[in-house]
């Protein structure tokens, strides 16, 4: 059995790989869900919704290190 190390090169690419598959399924499925719905703007793009996604991640991550020092 094949059993990663949590500090290795390839335990940490592949979280990094899994978090940036991870955003761009959440962008895609809320861009069409948001745009079948008419929630959204009729000139705005997938990079309008991907700049959101990306603000509130970032929001996420600053927040996680704020309250876990």
């Amino acid at each position: 059995m094949f059993i990663l190390q949590n500090n290795t090169a390839v335990f940490i690419l592949g979280k990094k790989l899994g978090y940036l598959f991870s955003f761009f399924l959440f962008t895609t499925i809320l861009f069409f869900v948001l745009s079948y719905i008419h929630k959204i703007p009729v000139s705005w793009t997938y990079f309008h919704v991907m700049f959101i996604t990306g603000a509130i991640a970032i929001f996420g991550e600053l927040l996680e290190r704020y309250f876990h020092g």
